[in-house]
């Protein structure tokens, strides 16, 4: 993240994409909808729309992910982190409040959504933990090749 996370700019970065997120969500369900009901050409229409709302919320991750703080495992991490805070935290929560209104069908769908978030942060864990053993073994190869050279060079 950036150094300026702690600033109202950045909280308002953040907010806008999540609008522009959920625009783009809702404008591919409205493209479902429309294309249900027989309209093709509103069906596209709300496509068009929602690559654009895409584009908006990239160009607002381009300034809250700064390109020089993004690697894989820090790509990996951030994702696994959002997994595991919709799985522990947020679907819990959102769980409770529903049963707590007594709506069983927002209830079971946030249970829902907590367990495939608990496998999504399993997978990206998984993944980081690949990619590091990955990087070790193509640095001991590296190293073999860079030491091969060297005797090359040396007359070995």
């Amino acid at each position: 993240m950036t150094a300026f996370s702690s600033t109202q700019t950045f909280k308002n970065l953040e907010a806008a994409f999540g609008g522009e997120s959920m625009a783009n969500r809702k404008y591919l369900f409205f493209a479902k909808k429309a294309r249900e009901l027989g309209n093709e050409e509103i069906a596209k229409l709300f496509e068009e729309t929602a690559a654009q709302e895409t584009q908006h919320a990239f160009a607002h991750l381009d300034l809250i992910f700064a390109k020089e703080t993004l690697t894989i495992e820090r790509i990996l991490e951030l994702a696994e982190n959002g997994e595991r805070y919709e799985n522990m935290k947020m679907y819990p929560e959102f769980e409770q409040q529903a049963i707590a209104e007594g709506d069983a069908e927002a209830a079971h769908e946030f249970r829902e959504q907590a367990e495939e978030s608990k496998e999504h942060a399993e997978i990206f864990a998984k993944a980081a933990k690949r990619f590091g053993a990955l990087k070790r073994v193509e640095g001991i190869h590296a190293d073999r090749y860079l030491a091969a050279l060297k005797n090359v060079k040396a007359g070995k």
